[in-house]
Parts: structure tokens; sequence; C-alpha cells
């Protein structure tokens, strides 16, 4: 069980903590479709057409579809290049089996465990396990708001049924933290499974590996 004194909540981002290094997909992706490496993370870093489109693909208020059509346009790879853009955006991106077994771990001992992530598309959830790995699911598309508004930490923080000051939230950009940190959470700053599960440990005061 939890230890009475801590924090009893933990919450994770989806991409680029649960799965592998979102930045370093989108440079294979760029190798692969013969753009420069950097030209994605660059776009939705300082092109503000493609920020524009990042945030109404992540607040639900274009389709994944739709998105697609203007990335292509963005890229300047053509329409005919736009079908299943998303999927080979990520196709070299997998899940991060370490903290997947440490969420698993946390839960199974007394821990709240909740999702706070920004959406590419509500369907590219495994919807059907969501329940099974978490306690409470904030997903930028079906809520309307996407990190770093600070009210989607709000609807995370009631949803796990915590104070803010007992919960653990993970993240890889340290612009998504400010805001967590803001309003009392504990934050730990991704950039690796074995540091994010060193942190975890000292957080949580138990063991988070399988082995």
């Amino acid at each position: 069980m939890a230890p009475e004194a801590g924090p009893r909540g933990l919450l994770l981002d989806w991409g680029g903590v649960l799965t592998s290094d979102v930045f370093v997909g989108f440079q294979i992706f760029c190798k692969e479709e013969g753009i420069d490496p950097l030209r994605v993370r660059d776009l939705f870093a300082a092109d503000p057409d493609g920020r524009q489109a990042l945030v109404e693909l992540e607040t639900g208020v274009i389709t994944e579809p739709e998105f697609e059509l203007r990335l292509a346009a963005l890229l300047e790879l053509g329409p005919d290049r736009a079908t299943s853009l998303v999927d080979r955006v990520f196709g070299s991106i997998v899940a991060e089996e370490e903290i997947f077994e440490a969420l698993r771990i946390a839960r199974a001992n007394g821990i709240r465990t909740g999702l706070l992530s920004n959406s590419w598309g509500i369907d590219r959830y495994p919807h059907d396990q969501l329940p099974e790995l978490f306690d409470a699911v904030v997903i930028s598309g079906h809520e309307g708001v996407r990190k770093p508004d600070e009210a989607i930490y709000e609807i995370a923080i009631e949803r796990l049924a915590l104070p803010a000051g007992q919960i653990v939230f993970v993240d890889d950009l340290p612009g998504n933290l400010k805001p967590a940190r803001a309003l009392g959470m504990i934050t730990v700053h991704h950039t690796s499974a074995a540091q994010t599960l060193d942190e975890l440990e000292q957080h949580f005061a138990m063991p988070l590996r399988a082995n």
C-alpha cells in the first residue's frame, strides 16, 4: 500500500513519457519523407500556421484528416501524401514499457493514476486499456483545452480527487510543467525512463521497477 505521508497521485503525459521521444520520431519521419530533419519540430515551435494547426488539432477544433491536409501543405508534400500522414509521423514512436510498468506498480500499491495528454486525434489511444491503467483520463481533444492552459490541469486535479500538492506530474516539455507547479503539484521533467523512475521512486518511497 502507498505510504500515508507523501504524494498519493501520479499524473502522466502520454507522448514522450509513456512513449519514446516524439522529437526523435519527428526527425525519423522527416528523413523518410526527404525533408530537413528538424522541419516538423521547427514548424510547431516557431511557424504561426504550424502552431495554429497543432492547437486546433489538439483541442478538437479540426479532425485528423483536416490536420493532415494542412500539415502536408506546410511541409510542401502535396495533398497526395496527406493520407495517413499522422501515422507516418508516429511510425517510429513506441511504448516506453518501463514507464508503463511503473504506472501499474504504483496503481497496485494504492497510488491514484491519471493521464493528461495533448492529443493528436482522440482515437490514438488504447481506450480499451485506459481504465485498467488510470483512475482519471484527461485528453485535450475531448476537453477542448490543451496544456499549458491551467484549466486542463484543474480538470485533472478534480478527476484524481486529490489535493494538487499530493500529485506528481510527469511531462517531457518543461513548459507544460510550469502551470502544474503553479497549482502546487510536484513535477518531474522526463528526459529518460531511468531518470524519471529514480525521481518517482524517491517521491513515492517505493520501488517502481519490475526487477
